[in-house]
């Protein structure tokens, strides 16, 4: 049995949590004001951008040799008009660059709660696309993903994060426009 610890406990963490229960992990479940021990192989981060400097330091001992999966979409909030990572740059590369001992993937970014919990898109299957270096590490995510009932597709390199983040970003400001639903998105169909 796969070993989760999720860092949040809102909807995206909620509905993440669901998925790898369903895939038998054991689900740890972490507040943002939480000092317990990570006891999770996998770690989620579905939790604010702000948020990821904050635990990469405060847990990045914990951290080394784990799976870091980061969900953020580090747009700016107070306008919804850009992401606040330099050009060409993530929120995942940058957590990399914090945690230089743990195998960071992005994913989850470019789903909604609602897509993850219901486990479609419309009448698409949900697909959670994962990016990172570390093939093993996107092969242990992406058996959880799929145990628990959703797709998962390696969308390549971490350097993919850049564009999986701008998906999301793009997503994000369609539904706070109110263009699409919050229990829409975009699916593949394969």
């Amino acid at each position: 049995m796969s070993n989760v610890t999720i860092f949040g406990t809102g909807n995206m963490g909620t509905a993440i949590a669901g998925i790898f229960a369903t895939a038998g992990a054991s689900v740890q479940q972490l507040g943002s004001s939480s000092s317990d021990a990570v006891t999770g192989d996998v770690v989620v981060l579905a939790v604010p951008y702000a948020a990821l400097a904050p635990i990469a330091t405060a847990y990045g001992e914990q951290l080394a040799g784990k799976i870091v999966v980061d969900i953020t979409n580090p747009l700016n909030f107070e306008t919804f008009d850009s992401l606040v990572v330099p050009q060409g740059s993530s929120a995942a590369a940058e957590l990399a660059a914090l945690l230089p001992s743990s195998k960071v993937l992005k994913a989850f970014n470019t789903n909604f709660a609602a897509t993850l919990a219901g486990k479609k898109v419309g009448a698409v299957d949900t697909a959670v696309l994962i990016a990172g270096d570390d093939q093993d590490a996107k092969a242990t995510l992406a058996g959880l993903i799929t145990a628990g009932g959703v797709s998962a597709v390696d969308a390549g390199s971490l350097s993919r994060a850049h564009e999986l983040e701008a998906l999301g970003f793009l997503q994000l400001t369609l539904a706070a426009g109110e263009k699409i639903s919050w229990t829409g998105g975009f699916g593949l169909i394969k």
